[in-house]
């Protein structure tokens, strides 16, 4: 039995009303709007939303930040600031997709290439560069701190930043500065909230400093000029301005010597053809086409960053390929700055023991010298490392460089190396201050502000006849008068310098130079356990390089004395004030330390400099 099913017209004009209204919308759009689901981005860095189907309808898409909207099927959009965002596709004001989108800074080691040799930076502008500003502002005065920004063609930007002006700078980024292989120069980096418009405030600065615009290229970099000729280049790349600077002649012929700065002039004017602007160009391809995390993730720097805390600027440089270094792979420094106050400590890491493994002793001056000294310099390292300090390891060109060096000043370079191989490793130098000489010579002598008191200087002999003959050699070469004191276990060499006496005690195991003043007044103790106690970390001990000066402590001895013979109670206070404003014109540095010592796998370093107390 058969069952047929017949259809009415009514019941067929019913079913193809419903698959119209159900196909039909599939068939309008048969892609939709894609914002392509939650996701963190990075500030400045293109973002992709939309679909490049052949038939995705066009939509219009909102950003959520501020920008106007943008029309298409498949869009592309860069968020200038850090923040969450909410991005619809609107078709007739009808959302029909979205997605929420948090906006991070743009870190400024993944807007540096991954190749970058040296590289100085600011993790990010806001809590790190205010503190620094003020550091050197109180250091060197704000008009001359001001005036070193203003300079600068991008720093002139966080300058702005820092006044409240219309905001350029993205405070959440960074700056930097790094070099390239290769290239003679270096690139400056800031992050902005507008490119555009923080391109052009640069291009302003830089013509009112003399630049010349000589070009605009279709992807949006100018090149310029300087009033010397030298090229210069400046773009905007994810969020990031870059300005590529390369060296002047007469910088690279400040640290060559002559003849090499003529070279390099010859090089540059060769350049003038288009080869250095070609130069810059590549350099901007290579940032402008940079992929992954740059130099945030480099092996190197990954290594060395847990050796040494954070900073409001930050220091990496590493050994160049294929470079002489001994051993040196590179560093990694951080200096961190607070009211009155600056700390730098770093790590210089290497492939072998610094130093050969070996420490020199340690100071036997530091042990019993008089109280109150207002600088100290102590070295404790073998005497064969302390050569290749000097001059350079044996047979490289730095060492062959500084002997013809010496050679053409007129010292004897064999003899200079046969008295370093003569020292044990420990040499400690102390300065002190007298007020009471100073004054006499302020009022009763020359009437000048020269310095007086007394240098003490003592380092460990291996052997004392190439010392002894050193010395003498020298003085019969300036001409210098002395008298020659011969005991039993020592030879004193005794002279004058600048009106004041001079005195080289060489013994077996020692030389003692004495010079100035006469200390007998003063306590003595050991000095080297008072520097420890007031810097910490084994400084002033063996195997360090540790250094001090203590400009506070001068300004004590010199409103110490209540009196000085010869002199009247009305005139010091005269000359107490003349020496207060003279000092007054000088930086007013409190205090400056400096430590190096080796470790396993490298060495670390730290330095530190402390501000005057502000008067109230």
């Amino acid at each position: 039995m058969k069952a047929h099913v017949r259809a009415s017209p009514r019941a067929l004009t019913v079913l193809v009303l419903v698959a119209v209204a159900l196909v039909g919308p599939g068939c309008r759009r048969a892609v939709k709007p894609e914002a392509g689901g939650d996701r963190t981005v990075e500030a400045g860095v293109p973002v992709g939303f939309g679909s490049e189907a052949r038939d995705a309808p066009e939509v219009r898409w909102d950003f959520g930040d501020g920008s106007p909207p943008q029309q298409g099927a498949r869009v592309s959009h860069a968020f200038p600031r850090a923040g969450s965002f909410q991005v619809r596709a609107l078709e007739k004001d009808e959302v029909v997709a979205s997605a929420t989108v948090t906006v991070v800074p743009r870190p400024v080691l993944r807007a540096m290439p991954a190749d970058a040799e040296i590289a100085l930076f600011f993790p990010q502008l806001r809590g790190n560069v205010e503190p620094l500003v003020g550091f050197f502002a109180r250091m060197l005065g704000q008009a001359q701190t001001r005036q070193a920004l203003e300079e600068a063609p991008l720093l002139s930007l966080v300058l702005r930043e820092l006044r409240g002006e219309p905001r350029l700078v993205d405070p959440e980024e960074g700056v930097g500065f790094f070099s390239l292989p290769g290239f003679e120069g270096t690139v400056a980096l800031l992050g902005v909230t507008d490119s555009e418009a923080a391109l052009e405030a640069v291009v302003e600065e830089l013509r009112s400093g003399g630049a010349r615009v000589v070009g605009r290229e279709p992807g949006g970099s100018v090149r310029f000029e300087r009033e010397n000729g030298t090229p210069m280049l400046l773009f905007a790349d994810r969020g990031y301005l870059y300005l590529v600077v390369p060296d002047s002649p007469e910088e690279e012929g400040e640290e060559d010597g002559e003849e090499q700065a003529s070279g390099r002039i010859e090089k540059v004017l060769a350049q003038e053809g288009g080869t250095q602007a070609a130069e810059e160009e590549a350099i901007r391809a290579r940032i402008v086409g940079m992929s992954g995390p740059g130099l945030s993730e480099q092996p190197l720097l990954t290594e060395l960053r847990p050796k040494v805390g954070a900073g409001n600027v930050h220091i990496f440089a590493r050994a160049a390929e294929g470079e002489e270094s001994e051993g040196i792979r590179g560093l990694w420094a951080a200096l961190r700055v607070e009211e009155g106050k600056a700390e730098l400590e770093g790590w210089v890491a290497s492939d072998k023991s610094l130093f050969a493994g070996k420490s020199g002793p340690g100071s036997e001056l530091l042990g019993k010298a008089p109280a109150g000294p207002i600088a100290a310099l102590m070295v404790s390292m073998p005497p064969e490392e302390m050569t290749k300090l000097v001059f350079g390891a044996p047979g490289s060109e730095r060492r062959e460089r500084t002997l013809l060096r010496l050679k053409d000043q007129g010292f004897d370079a064999a003899g200079a190396d046969g008295l370093l191989s003569a020292l044990r490793g420990d040499m400690t130098l102390l300065a002190y201050f007298d007020a009471v000489a100073f004054y006499r010579n302020f009022f009763l002598g020359n009437r000048r502000p020269e310095p007086r008191g007394t240098l003490l200087f003592q380092a460990g002999l291996v052997r004392a006849e190439p010392v002894l003959e050193w010395l003498t050699g020298r003085l019969k070469e300036r001409g210098q008068p002395y008298e020659v004191v011969k005991g039993a276990d020592a030879t004193r060499l005794r002279t004058r310098v600048m009106d004041q006496p001079v005195e080289f005690t060489v013994s077996a195991d020692r030389l003692t130079v004495n010079g100035g003043e006469s200390l007998g007044a003063r306590s003595s103790g050991d000095v080297g356990v008072a520097l420890r106690e007031r810097y910490g970390a084994q400084a002033f001990e063996p195997g360090h390089l540790s250094a001090m000066v203590d400009v506070g402590r001068l300004r004590a001895e010199l409103e110490a004395p209540k009196e000085v013979p010869g002199v009247s109670p009305q005139q010091l206070p005269v000359a107490r004030s003349l020496v207060g404003t003279l000092l007054d014109q000088l930086p007013p540095v409190e205090n400056v330390f400096i430590d190096f010592a080796p470790e396993e796998g490298g060495g670390r370093f730290r330095a530190r400099a402390t501000l005057r107390e502000r008067t109230r």
